[in-house]
């Protein structure tokens, strides 16, 4: 199931990271972002239900009292709301369809993604130790 939940999270990474810098890079969100946006917060969530399923049967090593941990589990949750937020926004966004929205939408973008970061590597620092 490790390998499961490894593949899920680099997933959300790859189609996430593709999504928030693509549309840096085009200057304008489209609708193929917005699908990127929501197929990484989807593998995301999977990731982090087959990650809570290994913890809670106990087959981890890793120390769920560590520092790291409690920011992981943390920026985590907070990660994974702002994703949703940040997937509603952006299909809002395209449906109201103003210019101006669309070409400012990637600020909001890279700062969830940012922040996305941080249980990201806190999670692999922590099973690395």
């Amino acid at each position: 199931m490790l390998v499961l939940a490894i593949v899920l999270i680099s997933l959300a990474l790859v189609f996430y990271t593709l999504g928030v810098w693509a549309e840096r890079r085009s200057g304008e969100l489209h609708w193929w972002h917005v699908a990127a946006f929501g197929v990484g917060l989807t593998a995301d969530i999977s990731g982090t239900s087959v990650m809570a399923l290994i913890a809670n049967s106990g087959a981890t090593t890793i120390d769920k009292s560590s520092w790291l941990t409690q920011v992981m589990a943390i920026t985590g949750g907070l990660a994974l709301v702002l994703m949703a937020l940040h997937l509603v926004w952006a299909a809002v966004t395209m449906v109201r369809n103003r210019a101006e929205e669309k070409r400012s939408f990637h600020r909001f973008s890279i700062v969830v993604w940012a922040i996305w970061l941080i249980p990201y590597f806190t999670g692999m620092v922590a099973a690395m130790l």
